[in-house]
């Protein structure tokens, strides 16, 4: 079976170090393609550095390049322009992480809604897909979305935690849906159980979100806590377990769903 991981924190300094073991460990689970999130300016840059760094012949690792709400204080004309360059870039494959957090708040949701919304014109400009967050701000999320997805390629609703209704609120304006480690966690995913089945094919896809969100079902547990795409099996086995599809089937749906979304090419 072979995995793709649509999201993964690699330049987080949890992995500084130790990306080859890393990279090899999730080769060896499967894992054979894997996007690096971006999430703000800098660290989209960074994550473009590393994959040119570790896979020189571009073909294992790509990236993000966005602003994530959180730091959404730091989006001004300069952000923009480095993001819009960034853009350009062979690694870049969707315009993100960006969206609204409004379980935090980090950032003023003014401030979020202002960022997420020129990442969504910048989006429309590249004719890029856009890697969504989504924290408890569904009723601002979707009027957004509703007004710019005409003008977007694709756009997925990355690391899926909410209800039954923004599920298919999100689903009737053709997104993706993202699912991680959370719907591993008996203390606040069980209600993705009986959701995960609800997800089209060639709408879902799965995601580490490393080096967070570590699966709770996954035995041995890692001593240091830290999640990586290695343990996206865990995922797999969860999501084929409430879809009642067999783990083989959940992969090739979901890695042929991520490589079309992300204009990934065939591993050799």
């Amino acid at each position: 079976m072979q995995l793709i991981d649509i999201g993964v924190n690699l330049t987080h300094s949890s992995f500084d170090e130790q990306h080859a073991a890393f990279i090899a460990r999730a080769v060896a689970a499967g894992v054979v393609q894997m996007v690096i999130t971006g999430t703000s300016a800098d660290v989209s840059e960074q994550a473009i550095e590393l994959a040119d760094r570790l896979d020189p012949e571009e073909k294992q690792l790509f990236a993000t390049a966005g602003v994530h709400p959180h730091d959404a204080t730091a989006w001004n004309s300069d952000t923009r322009r480095r993001i819009n360059a960034l853009l350009r870039h062979s690694r870049v494959r969707a315009v993100g992480e960006c969206g609204l957090d409004f379980n935090r708040d980090f950032s003023p949701r003014a401030q979020q809604e202002k960022a997420f919304e020129e990442q969504l014109a910048l989006a429309a400009e590249h004719q890029l897909p856009v890697f969504l967050h989504e924290r408890e701000a569904v009723a601002r999320m979707l009027p957004i979305l509703a007004e710019w997805r005409d003008r977007l390629t694709h756009a997925v609703v990355h690391c899926f935690t909410a209800d039954r209704e923004a599920l298919f609120a999100y689903l009737d304006l053709d997104l993706h849906i993202g699912i991680t480690g959370w719907i591993c966690d008996e203390r606040r995913g069980s209600h993705l159980h009986p959701l995960v089945g609800s997800i089209p094919r060639g709408r879902l896809m799965l995601e580490s979100d490393a080096p967070w969100l570590l699966p709770r079902t996954l035995r041995p547990k890692p001593k240091n806590g830290r999640n990586e795409p290695a343990y996206l099996p865990e995922v797999l086995k969860a999501v084929a377990q409430h879809r009642q599809e067999s783990e083989t089937d959940v992969a090739a749906h979901t890695t042929a769903c991520a490589r079309a979304f992300f204009g990934l090419p065939e591993p050799t």
